[in-house]
């Protein structure tokens, strides 16, 4: 049986270097044949996942050898982290080794958002020439608001003020003192989405962070604002963000995580027809760049505590 099951895409050069020093086996697929993938764990000193591989439950109970887990990525919301500290399991995160690609994407989608004009192909490649109904906004000028002001959200913020906006945020949980803030004014929340331009959020997935943006914060934002969510599914009510931008309330927003992942076509019908609106499949922090850094950074933890242990 192997020392370590992958049961999602990693970066293979990072593999490799595992398999030379444990048994490894790296299957992508593994994590849609949820026997298979049990009867693997069943024996395995080391889990390596991303997001939609469930480390709880039955999973973590058949597990009787497992001594860490790794993610590759920063969120944890698909470990279950009590029940593998109560098991003397560690987990490690990819703590920092995406920040620059996440904060890229939510730039990069701000950009597409205000200027309007990036999603228009079909019509210019008609003859339409839509000139006047594609005139947008620029970002220089604008506010930046960043719900959460954690690492990532400090890249975003850093960037943003390089591209002449203005940057606010709300965190409670950042002392007011911290230097951090040097780099943006501290706002309530409902303060953020009277004023800025573009909503970013970047906050983890808890009950108290769930639907935290809802029809009543969609309605409160500013008018023509857009918005970004490249955090977690379930802090925004999608089928809310799909009205507010249907009745034109909204400029526009960009998803990249969803409440269910996979997105069902079901689900994803809500925002057919919406030429204001990126959906991508959660992949804001997974560029060739990052994936290497995550890979490499994940690959050494778990060889070092399994060597260690």
């Amino acid at each position: 049986m192997p020392d370590i099951v992958i049961p999602e895409f990693m970066d293979e050069a990072a593999v490799a270097a595992l398999a030379r020093r444990f048994d490894v086996r790296y299957d992508p697929d593994l994590v849609d044949d949820p026997a298979a993938l049990a009867a693997a764990a069943a024996e395995a000193r080391a889990l390596i996942v991303r997001n939609r591989t469930q480390v709880r439950g039955a999973l973590l109970d058949g597990a009787a050898r497992l001594a860490c887990v790794g993610r590759l990525g920063v969120g944890l919301d698909n470990i279950d982290t009590q029940a593998c500290a109560a098991r003397g399991i560690a987990v490690y995160p990819a703590t920092g080794a995406n920040d620059q690609s996440v904060a890229e994407y939510v730039v990069t989608a701000a950009l597409m958002l205000l200027r309007g004009a990036y999603l228009a192909r079909d019509a210019v490649a008609a003859g339409a020439w839509p000139r006047q109904r594609l005139i947008g906004r620029e970002i220089a000028g604008k506010t930046l608001g960043l719900v959460g002001f954690g690492a990532i959200a400090r890249q975003v913020a850093w960037r943003g003020a390089a591209l002449g906006m203005q940057v606010v945020a709300h965190d409670p949980h950042l002392k007011a003192t911290d230097p951090a803030w040097e780099m943006a004014r501290n706002v309530s929340l409902d303060g953020l989405l009277e004023v800025a331009d573009v909503v970013s959020l970047h906050v983890p997935l808890t009950e108290g962070t769930r639907h935290m943006i809802d029809g009543a914060r969609l309605a409160a934002m500013k008018p023509g604002a857009v918005l970004v969510n490249a955090a977690r599914g379930g802090v925004v009510d999608d089928d809310a963000l799909a009205r507010a931008l249907r009745e034109g309330r909204l400029g526009g927003a960009a998803l990249d995580v969803f409440e269910a992942e996979p997105l069902s076509a079901e689900a994803g019908g809500a925002f057919a027809g919406l030429d204001n609106c990126v959906l991508t499949p959660h992949i804001a922090g997974v560029t060739e760049e990052s994936n290497g850094r995550v890979s490499r950074l994940i690959a050494e933890r778990v060889a070092t505590h399994l060597e260690a242990a």
